[in-house]
């Protein structure tokens, strides 16, 4: 009887969503070595400004994205033609556009690993390709971009090679986006293409600047790293506004829960990192290639360096009173973009090996002691974790695993407390957290 006990508490371990020794080993594969490779390479194409040579098989943002294509192939080539390695393009005109050049083609460069359960699903990493001098109109200076975004595509490369390894059970897109500079142009693209073809995106990780420790402010920091979130989605209905002023939901939108995810999962496989969700959209003012994804309602996310160190972004390489200015080679700190390369890596992999999220949530229990919550059954889910915190709570504090679609907290009331559901796969794994979207009367 003891060890029938012993045993029924190891698979309820199982299934509620505890470690898989799998994480840890994708974690260690993570190569400091390669990506400092890569973001060598990268900074040797002179410029890669997207308006830049295409012709040249050495200099320019032609060279550097056949060079990010040829990449993808190795790696697929090297798990037995487990990705599809493609351009997207769109074309993009002087027309209304202050920072085009000329017209031309925005490339991106697509690597899909597909899910072997879920395969229209799918969650995406994303670098970016290009660079910039100090004049973004300026496409022949050289600007080699070693962090901006050297180390976000060379971090993105790298995952690929790391879970190219695994089978995942949804699909994860690796790409690598163009325009960023000159107006998000890449992911605007990209979001067309993929509504297009009608995959249902579970999120995008957009890694923008994940090489830097040592900040303007002087504080060197190879722990700490942000996550941008927006607070609920750009597109929502006037229905759904209305409904957030009654039953709250200010600070629970879909990339909110995408930030609170990864959060989860840094805090649990990595411990030794502060993951820092910021309550933005992106930094004061400016932008990065999640919000294309945003504003078509599509969770989003931006990971990057806590410590940012302005006279290294978007400026020629020179010395003025004794500063260096420029984005170099020499600024890149590897050991840390290896982390948050593998910040990103566990988070690819715990969505992808994980079942989809509950369509609907319900919930009730006005005036009441209890709160009640129902949610739609999904496809291959074990069970159910039901999450609470309190309201000034940034974290999702309190869980009850179930395995049924519908549960009443006895004695906790709904009007102190917000709540939420994510699935539990066989595996373990989990999906995001939902919402409720739907009242119980």
């Amino acid at each position: 009887m003891k060890n029938i006990s012993i045993l029924f508490l190891l698979i309820s371990v199982a299934v509620s969503g505890q470690t898989d020794p799998k994480i840890y080993d994708i974690i260690k594969d993570v190569s400091a070595d390669r990506i400092k490779a890569d973001v060598k390479t990268l900074t040797e194409f002179g410029t890669r400004n997207t308006f830049s040579d295409t012709i040249s098989n050495t200099q320019g943002i032609g060279a550097a994205r056949r060079w990010i294509k040829s990449q993808f192939e190795v790696i697929s080539s090297e798990c037995d033609s487990c990705m599809e390695v493609f351009y997207q393009k769109d074309f993009v005109t002087k027309k209304g556009n202050n920072r085009v050049p000329h017209d031309a083609w925005v490339v991106n460069v697509v690597a899909v690993q597909k899910g072997t359960k879920y395969p229209n699903k799918y969650i995406i990493m994303s670098g970016d390709i290009d660079s910039r001098a100090s004049d973004t109109m300026d496409f022949t200076t050289d600007a080699p971009g070693a962090n901006d975004n050297a180390s976000g595509m060379a971090g993105t490369l790298e995952a690929a090679r790391v879970l190219s390894a695994y089978k995942f059970e949804s699909s994860i897109i690796y790409v690598g986006l163009s325009g960023e500079e000159q107006g998000l142009f890449g992911g605007a693209g990209l979001v067309q293409y993929v509504k297009e073809k009608g995959w249902d995106i579970i999120g995008i990780l957009n890694n923008d600047m994940i090489g830097n420790i040592t900040g303007v402010d002087g504080v060197i920091d190879n722990r700490s790293f942000r996550i941008f979130s927006e607070p609920v989605p750009a597109n929502e209905t006037e229905r759904q506004r209305k409904m957030r002023r009654f039953y709250g939901g200010e600070v629970d939108g879909i990339s909110r829960q995408l930030a609170r995810y990864i959060h989860k999962s840094v805090r649990i496989y990595m411990p030794e990192m502060n993951p820092m969700m910021i309550y933005r959209l992106d930094r004061f003012g400016r932008g990065g290639h999640h919000r294309p994804f945003n504003d078509a309602g599509f969770a989003g996310i931006r990971i990057m360096e806590a410590h940012e160190n302005y006279t290294q972004q978007h400026q020629d390489i020179r010395i003025e009173d004794g500063i260096k200015y420029g984005d170099t080679f020499e600024h890149v700190n590897f050991g840390y973009a290896k982390k948050l390369t593998a910040v990103n890596a566990i988070s690819l992999a715990n969505l992808a090996w994980a079942p989809a999220a509950p369509e609907e949530v319900a919930i009730g229990g006005i005036v009441e002691a209890n709160a009640r919550l129902s949610w739609s059954k999904v496809e291959g889910a074990k069970g159910y974790k039901i999450y609470w915190r309190d309201t000034t709570s940034p974290t999702w504090d309190h869980e009850r695993y179930v395995e049924t679609t519908a549960f009443t907290l006895e004695g906790i009331v709904i009007d102190n407390f917000f709540f939420g559901v994510a699935a539990i796969g066989e595996n373990g794994h989990e999906s995001v957290v939902v919402f409720p979207n739907r009242i119980l009367r």
